[in-house]
Protein backbone atom coordinates (compact mmCIF):
# COMPACT_ATOMS: atom_id res chain seq x y z
CA UNK A 1 0.00 0.00 0.00
CA UNK A 2 1.52 3.31 -1.13
CA UNK A 3 -0.50 6.24 0.14
CA UNK A 4 -0.11 9.94 -0.58
CA UNK A 5 -2.12 12.50 1.32
CA UNK A 6 -2.58 15.88 -0.30
CA UNK A 7 -2.84 18.10 2.72
CA UNK A 8 -2.40 21.52 4.28
CA UNK A 9 -1.30 21.84 7.88
CA UNK A 10 -4.22 24.02 8.97
CA UNK A 11 -6.93 22.31 6.96
CA UNK A 12 -9.30 20.75 9.47
CA UNK A 13 -10.59 18.35 6.83
CA UNK A 14 -7.04 17.13 6.18
CA UNK A 15 -6.49 17.02 9.95
CA UNK A 16 -9.35 14.49 10.20
CA UNK A 17 -7.72 12.21 7.66
CA UNK A 18 -4.30 12.49 9.31
CA UNK A 19 -5.87 11.39 12.59
CA UNK A 20 -7.50 8.39 10.91
CA UNK A 21 -4.25 7.38 9.22
CA UNK A 22 -2.35 7.68 12.50
CA UNK A 23 -4.96 5.73 14.45
CA UNK A 24 -4.75 2.89 11.94
CA UNK A 25 -0.95 3.11 11.81
CA UNK A 26 -0.99 3.44 8.04
CA UNK A 27 2.20 4.97 6.62
CA UNK A 28 1.70 7.77 4.13
CA UNK A 29 3.54 10.46 2.24
CA UNK A 30 2.44 13.99 2.98
CA UNK A 31 2.07 16.16 -0.14
CA UNK A 32 1.42 19.72 1.05
CA UNK A 33 -0.73 22.10 -0.99
CA UNK A 34 -0.66 25.65 0.34
CA UNK A 35 -4.22 26.96 0.31
CA UNK A 36 -3.22 30.64 0.09
CA UNK A 37 0.06 30.86 -1.81
CA UNK A 38 -0.29 32.17 -5.38
CA UNK A 39 -4.06 31.98 -5.24
CA UNK A 40 -4.04 28.49 -3.77
CA UNK A 41 -1.92 25.56 -4.91
CA UNK A 42 -4.99 23.33 -4.76
CA UNK A 43 -6.31 25.22 -7.81
CA UNK A 44 -3.37 24.39 -10.05
CA UNK A 45 -4.02 22.30 -13.14
CA UNK A 46 -2.03 19.28 -12.01
CA UNK A 47 -4.04 18.95 -8.82
CA UNK A 48 -7.37 19.70 -10.52
CA UNK A 49 -6.62 16.79 -12.83
CA UNK A 50 -6.75 14.58 -9.74
CA UNK A 51 -9.47 16.38 -7.84
CA UNK A 52 -11.80 18.52 -9.99
CA UNK A 53 -13.22 20.12 -6.84
CA UNK A 54 -9.84 21.64 -6.09
CA UNK A 55 -10.21 20.84 -2.41
CA UNK A 56 -7.98 19.44 0.31
CA UNK A 57 -7.58 16.68 1.38
CA UNK A 58 -7.07 14.16 -1.35
CA UNK A 59 -5.89 10.59 -0.90
CA UNK A 60 -3.96 8.64 -3.53
CA UNK A 61 -3.76 4.92 -2.76
CA UNK A 62 -1.67 3.25 -5.47
CA UNK A 63 -3.32 5.36 -8.16
CA UNK A 64 -6.81 5.32 -6.69
CA UNK A 65 -7.69 8.91 -5.87
CA UNK A 66 -10.39 9.95 -3.43
CA UNK A 67 -11.52 13.33 -2.16
CA UNK A 68 -13.78 14.36 0.74
CA UNK A 69 -12.46 13.70 4.21
CA UNK A 70 -15.28 11.55 5.53
CA UNK A 71 -15.32 9.40 2.41
CA UNK A 72 -11.57 8.94 2.84
CA UNK A 73 -11.97 8.00 6.51
CA UNK A 74 -14.66 5.45 5.65
CA UNK A 75 -12.44 4.03 2.88
CA UNK A 76 -9.62 3.64 5.41
CA UNK A 77 -12.09 1.95 7.76
CA UNK A 78 -12.95 -0.60 5.08
CA UNK A 79 -9.43 -1.43 3.98
CA UNK A 80 -8.03 -1.39 7.52
CA UNK A 81 -10.82 -2.27 9.98
CA UNK A 82 -8.68 -2.22 13.11
CA UNK A 83 -8.88 -0.26 15.25
CA UNK A 84 -12.49 0.46 14.28
CA UNK A 85 -13.78 4.01 13.95
CA UNK A 86 -17.40 2.87 13.80
CA UNK A 87 -19.33 0.76 16.33
CA UNK A 88 -20.39 -2.79 15.52
CA UNK A 89 -24.15 -2.28 15.67
CA UNK A 90 -26.16 -0.40 13.00
CA UNK A 91 -27.64 2.10 15.45
CA UNK A 92 -24.25 2.89 16.91
CA UNK A 93 -22.71 3.37 13.47
CA UNK A 94 -25.60 5.60 12.41
CA UNK A 95 -25.26 7.70 15.56
CA UNK A 96 -21.52 8.18 15.13
CA UNK A 97 -21.97 9.10 11.48
CA UNK A 98 -24.66 11.60 12.48
CA UNK A 99 -22.33 13.26 14.99
CA UNK A 100 -19.45 13.33 12.50
CA UNK A 101 -21.68 14.84 9.84
CA UNK A 102 -22.89 17.49 12.28
CA UNK A 103 -19.32 18.78 12.17
CA UNK A 104 -18.33 17.99 8.60
CA UNK A 105 -21.58 19.11 6.92
CA UNK A 106 -23.15 21.69 9.24
CA UNK A 107 -20.36 23.48 11.11
CA UNK A 108 -17.22 23.33 9.00
CA UNK A 109 -18.60 24.22 5.52
CA UNK A 110 -20.02 27.53 6.75
CA UNK A 111 -16.63 28.61 8.06
CA UNK A 112 -14.08 27.20 5.67
CA UNK A 113 -11.61 29.24 3.65
CA UNK A 114 -13.78 29.51 0.53
CA UNK A 115 -16.69 30.95 2.48
CA UNK A 116 -14.50 33.41 4.37
CA UNK A 117 -12.87 34.57 1.13
CA UNK A 118 -16.30 35.12 -0.43
CA UNK A 119 -17.51 37.07 2.59
CA UNK A 120 -14.45 39.31 2.43
CA UNK A 121 -14.29 39.65 -1.35
CA UNK A 122 -17.67 39.44 -3.08
CA UNK A 123 -19.72 40.63 -0.09
CA UNK A 124 -17.20 43.19 1.17
CA UNK A 125 -17.32 42.13 4.79
CA UNK A 126 -14.59 43.23 7.20
CA UNK A 127 -12.59 40.98 9.49
CA UNK A 128 -14.85 41.55 12.50
CA UNK A 129 -17.97 40.62 10.54
CA UNK A 130 -16.29 37.47 9.22
CA UNK A 131 -15.21 36.57 12.75
CA UNK A 132 -18.76 37.04 14.06
CA UNK A 133 -20.11 34.84 11.25
CA UNK A 134 -17.57 32.14 12.05
CA UNK A 135 -18.22 32.15 15.78
CA UNK A 136 -22.00 32.22 15.31
CA UNK A 137 -22.15 29.04 13.23
CA UNK A 138 -19.59 27.24 15.34
CA UNK A 139 -21.56 28.04 18.49
CA UNK A 140 -24.83 26.90 16.94
CA UNK A 141 -23.28 23.58 15.98
CA UNK A 142 -21.46 23.08 19.28
CA UNK A 143 -24.65 23.69 21.25
CA UNK A 144 -26.28 20.69 19.61
CA UNK A 145 -23.14 18.57 19.72
CA UNK A 146 -22.76 19.19 23.46
CA UNK A 147 -26.18 17.61 23.97
CA UNK A 148 -25.34 14.65 21.75
CA UNK A 149 -22.11 13.97 23.61
CA UNK A 150 -23.97 14.12 26.92
CA UNK A 151 -26.40 11.58 25.52
CA UNK A 152 -23.96 9.15 23.92
CA UNK A 153 -20.59 9.35 25.70
CA UNK A 154 -20.03 6.56 28.19
CA UNK A 155 -16.97 8.01 29.89
CA UNK A 156 -16.81 11.75 29.23
CA UNK A 157 -13.63 11.23 27.20
CA UNK A 158 -15.16 10.23 23.86
CA UNK A 159 -18.06 11.54 21.81
CA UNK A 160 -19.67 8.10 21.70
CA UNK A 161 -19.22 5.14 23.99
CA UNK A 162 -15.78 4.66 25.52
CA UNK A 163 -13.49 4.39 22.49
CA UNK A 164 -12.35 6.59 19.62
CA UNK A 165 -14.81 6.90 16.75
CA UNK A 166 -15.25 8.94 13.61
CA UNK A 167 -17.09 11.54 15.69
CA UNK A 168 -13.93 12.14 17.73
CA UNK A 169 -11.87 12.35 14.54
CA UNK A 170 -14.11 15.25 13.47
CA UNK A 171 -14.41 16.99 16.83
CA UNK A 172 -10.76 17.70 17.57
CA UNK A 173 -10.00 19.60 14.32
CA UNK A 174 -13.20 21.63 14.70
CA UNK A 175 -12.26 22.72 18.23
CA UNK A 176 -8.82 23.63 16.90
CA UNK A 177 -10.55 25.92 14.41
CA UNK A 178 -12.81 27.30 17.12
CA UNK A 179 -9.83 28.30 19.24
CA UNK A 180 -8.22 30.02 16.26
CA UNK A 181 -11.46 31.95 15.76
CA UNK A 182 -11.52 32.85 19.49
CA UNK A 183 -14.87 31.14 19.96
CA UNK A 184 -16.05 31.06 23.57
CA UNK A 185 -15.95 27.37 24.48
CA UNK A 186 -17.05 27.75 28.09
CA UNK A 187 -20.67 26.72 27.26
CA UNK A 188 -19.37 23.36 25.96
CA UNK A 189 -17.50 21.68 28.84
CA UNK A 190 -18.16 18.18 27.53
CA UNK A 191 -16.70 18.94 24.13
CA UNK A 192 -13.66 20.57 25.71
CA UNK A 193 -13.11 17.62 28.05
CA UNK A 194 -13.43 15.08 25.27
CA UNK A 195 -11.05 17.00 23.04
CA UNK A 196 -8.51 17.42 25.84
CA UNK A 197 -8.40 13.66 26.36
CA UNK A 198 -8.17 12.91 22.65
CA UNK A 199 -5.41 15.45 22.04
CA UNK A 200 -3.30 13.61 24.63
CA UNK A 201 -3.37 10.41 22.58
CA UNK A 202 -0.32 9.74 20.36
CA UNK A 203 -2.26 9.47 17.09
CA UNK A 204 -4.02 12.78 17.63
CA UNK A 205 -0.79 14.46 18.72
CA UNK A 206 1.05 13.25 15.61
CA UNK A 207 -1.73 14.62 13.39
CA UNK A 208 -1.90 18.07 14.97
CA UNK A 209 -1.24 20.98 12.59
CA UNK A 210 1.95 22.18 14.27
CA UNK A 211 3.52 18.71 13.86
CA UNK A 212 3.19 18.73 10.07
CA UNK A 213 6.14 19.23 7.70
CA UNK A 214 4.52 22.28 6.09
CA UNK A 215 3.57 23.92 9.40
CA UNK A 216 4.06 27.65 9.76
CA UNK A 217 3.34 28.22 13.46
CA UNK A 218 3.96 31.96 13.24
CA UNK A 219 1.43 32.44 10.44
CA UNK A 220 -1.73 34.39 11.16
Amino acid sequence: MSVKLYTYWRSSAAYRVRIALELKALPYESVPKHLLRDGGEQRRAEYLALNPQGLIPGLDDDGFFLGQSLAICEYLEEICPAPPLLPEDPRGRATVRSMALAVACDIHPLNNLRVQQYLRGELGQGEEAVARWTRHWMSRGFTALEVLVARHSADGRHCFGNSVTLADVCLVPQLYNARRARTDLSPYPRLVAVSAHLESLPAFAAARPEAQPDAQPDAE
